[in-house]
């Protein structure tokens, strides 16, 4: 070996190894493509010519470009509203749903709480008994949370699934740290907040993942306790359109007076141009959610799940 020259050592790769590789990467990105082709499917057969996206000739690039499908939907009645009271129920939401089950899941790990054991367990017995749908109803009525807001948000926010992650997470926290600062006077919030909180952020964020998503993709319960429109969320707003496109082309090519907007949409949009513009109205902003929290995502959820 000469002296003043790094020699790296090199790992022989045998045939075998390499044809394994090899037949590895081409399988993962088959899997990869047959996840991401869907999205991608959609995506091009919105910015298409409508009627030749109508026929399924449009597979792998977009024909006859144009962005009026986006145009024509951005007119929809009451989409800005609704995209709104679906932000809105999203940010809140996650928020409260995050910081209720931060805080539930650090208070059941402390031993000094009054009947902790009981009141975990009994949380955790919701999820496994459910009353059903009008005994919900009747509940939501008698706490006047029909055509309220908060009855979107008050019934998520204590969530049995994300306790126990956000539960078995804090257990995995050196007691010495909370003893610290118990030592240095510290009140239990003051542990809480200055000691829990910036340790926890993985699961923390795990947690708020599963909330937006699922607050933004619900619209179940709005057609259980809403009535006004100006509470639809974007997901019903646009569930209703879908339903009513076939409807609207059928009215236009019968030359039958409607509203202006169904007019529009009926003679330069396909019922395929429809479904897939809304599908991409609706996934879109919660698929950006994904990239902000997925450094901290798979920690947190493989902490929260496995104890110890």
């Amino acid at each position: 070996m000469k002296s003043g020259v790094a020699v790296k050592n090199k790992i022989k790769i045998s045939a075998e190894d390499r044809a394994v590789e090899i037949i590895c990467y081409i399988i993962f990105s088959i899997a990869a493509f047959l996840c991401l082709y869907p999205f991608y499917y959609i995506l091009i057969n919105t910015v298409s010519a409508n009627d030749i996206s109508a026929r399924g000739d449009v597979l792998f690039w977009p024909k006859g470009f144009h962005m009026h499908n986006y145009v024509s939907a951005s007119r929809i009645d009451g989409l800005l509203q609704a995209f709104k009271i679906s932000l809105l129920r999203a940010s809140i939401g996650t928020a409260l749903t995050v910081f209720a089950s931060a805080f539930l899941g650090f208070m059941f790990t402390q031993e000094k709480m009054w009947a902790r054991k009981f009141w975990y367990r009994f949380v955790v017995a919701t999820m496994y008994f459910n009353a059903g749908i009008i005994p919900w109803y009747l509940v939501m009525k008698q706490m006047h949370l029909t055509n309220n807001f908060w009855g979107y948000i008050l019934p998520a926010v204590v969530s049995p699934f994300n306790l126990i992650l956000t539960k078995t997470f804090v257990e995995s926290v050196p007691k010495e740290l909370q003893e610290a600062a118990e030592m240095d006077g510290a009140g239990i919030l003051t542990v809480f907040f200055r000691v829990i909180i910036p340790v926890i952020k993985p699961i923390m964020a795990t947690v708020a993942i599963f909330s937006a998503v699922s607050q933004w993709n619900a619209f179940q319960d709005t057609l259980l306790l809403m009535t006004e429109k100006k509470l639809y969320p974007l997901q019903f707003v646009l569930y209703q359109y879908l339903n009513q496109a076939s409807s609207l082309a059928s009215l236009a090519q019968s030359n039958t007076s409607t509203s202006s907007l169904a007019a529009a949409a009926a003679t330069t949009q396909t019922t395929t141009s429809v479904r897939m513009t809304i599908t991409v109205i609706v996934v879109l902003p919660i698929m950006l959610v994904y990239p902000i929290f997925q450094k901290y995502f798979v920690k947190g959820i493989m902490i929260g799940a496995v104890k110890g």
